[in-house]
């Protein structure tokens, strides 16, 4: 039966999502540089009106419709029925399907709007643009049908990975799009020099995205109930520990505590934890935090200075590092006593939680990979991907949109 806390929770919960992609257009327009500030904030909040009517169209069922051998779900135009979206969703008995497919959609949002970072200054706006919406298509629908269906090849009703938030479909994905995509359009004119254009930006973008998470996190739960509440602590613990050992990093090092690198280890924080965040115990979470800062902050600096690869505002290192420990995490410290859909983890003498997250998050690496190379080819058959090099050096947001974010 639909109960009216519940749904009124669940909705909450989606528009704290939605907050997100505005949250992500201010960090990432902070981090870059001043003649990319409208380039970078537009790049994100595209998706606002594109995956919202791709969703609704046909992203949906996709996603959670009819399996179709574990992959995909079958098309349908269920969304745009009254009868089924006033009637309790398949997936919580408790909310109508409206609740949910909007809670849904907020995630297809927010993977997409992600990856734009990592080509901060050279990657022209019209292919983006298609590459979002393929992406979208032929890797975001599949790996959420895979890990979060009914009949998702990866789900507990198949090979028993889970993933409570997103940490997989959502993060995974996009921090390996993230550098694939990076590595395909080459390094930028003026790679190498570090320059954040407005560090009060980046604040912004954090704090909107840690407000937003709770609902990311907690609304995963799909009922406001002791998983919601637990998901909630969890998520806070997470991006605190990380937040702090990424500032303690930089004191160890430079001496000097920066605001930016807490921002940015709070985001890997609140990354990490949410594979697990209704699964793992809150002392875990210290831990989760604590280590995905240090992964995150020695791949960030391997992959531009060992690697060579300009992804450019380290989508790769925060989302794709903190989602892969976050993964292996859950199958390290899952709790049977919080959760009864996990099995218990590594810390319990029990491997098969731990190998089935082994299993989600390689899967979900190969069809990021594969199906990115494929977004790639197909948009680069409308537009040319790169700027070119007087584009670069004139700033994207000129070139690109004919708009300047400050008057003279």
């Amino acid at each position: 039966m639909v109960n009216a806390g519940d749904t009124a929770f669940v909705l909450l919960s989606a528009a704290l999502v939605f907050i997100m992609v505005p949250g992500v257009s201010f960090f990432y327009g902070g981090l870059g540089s001043k003649k990319n500030l409208v380039n970078n904030m537009m790049s994100s909040i595209i998706i606002m009106g594109l995956g919202v009517v791709m969703w609704v169209l046909f992203g949906y069922s996709l996603t959670f419709g009819e399996s179709v051998c574990g992959f995909i779900g079958k098309l349908d135009f269920n969304t745009l029925s009254n009868s089924f979206t006033s009637a309790a969703s398949p997936y919580a008995q408790s909310i109508p399907s409206a609740a949910f497919v909007v809670f849904q959609m907020m995630f297809a949002l927010l993977a997409p709007a992600l990856i734009v970072g990592a080509v901060e200054g050279r990657m022209r706006f019209r292919p983006l643009f298609f590459f979002l919406a393929i992406w979208s298509i032929i890797v975001y629908y599949p790996i959420a049908h895979m890990n979060w269906a009914k009949d998702g090849m990866l789900g507990v009703n198949h090979l028993g990975s889970v993933d409570f938030a997103g940490g997989n479909v959502v993060h995974v994905s996009s921090g390996i799009t993230g550098l694939i995509i990076a590595t395909l359009i080459g390094k930028r004119k003026d790679f190498g020099c570090v320059s954040h254009h407005n560090v009060p930006f980046v604040l912004i973008g954090t704090t909107l995205l840690w407000f937003g998470w709770f609902g990311f996190n907690s609304g995963s739960a799909l009922s406001a109930g002791p998983i919601a509440a637990h998901a909630f602590l969890t998520t806070v613990t997470s991006a605190a520990s990380a937040f702090l050992t990424w500032i303690l990093i930089d004191v160890l090092r430079k001496r000097r505590a920066k605001l930016t690198s807490g921002c940015i280890g709070a985001v890997v924080g609140l990354v990490s934890i949410t594979s697990g965040a209704g699964y793992v115990p809150v002392w875990a979470a210290v831990i989760i935090g604590a280590f995905a800062s240090v992964f995150s902050y020695v791949s960030s600096r391997l992959i531009k200075r060992k690697f060579g690869i300009d992804d450019a505002l380290d989508v790769f290192a925060c989302h794709g590092v903190g989602g892969i420990w976050g993964g292996i995490a859950t199958g390290i410290f899952a709790d049977t006593a919080i959760s009864s859909v996990v099995k218990p983890g590594l810390i319990f003498g029990q491997f098969d939680q731990f190998l089935a997250q082994i299993g989600g998050i390689f899967v979900t690496m190969i069809v990021a990979l594969s199906g990115t190379l494929i977004s790639a080819y197909v948009a680069g058959i409308f537009s040319r991907l790169r700027a070119s090099d007087q584009e670069e050096i004139d700033g994207m947001d000129i070139t690109q949109h004919e708009e300047e974010p400050y008057c003279a």
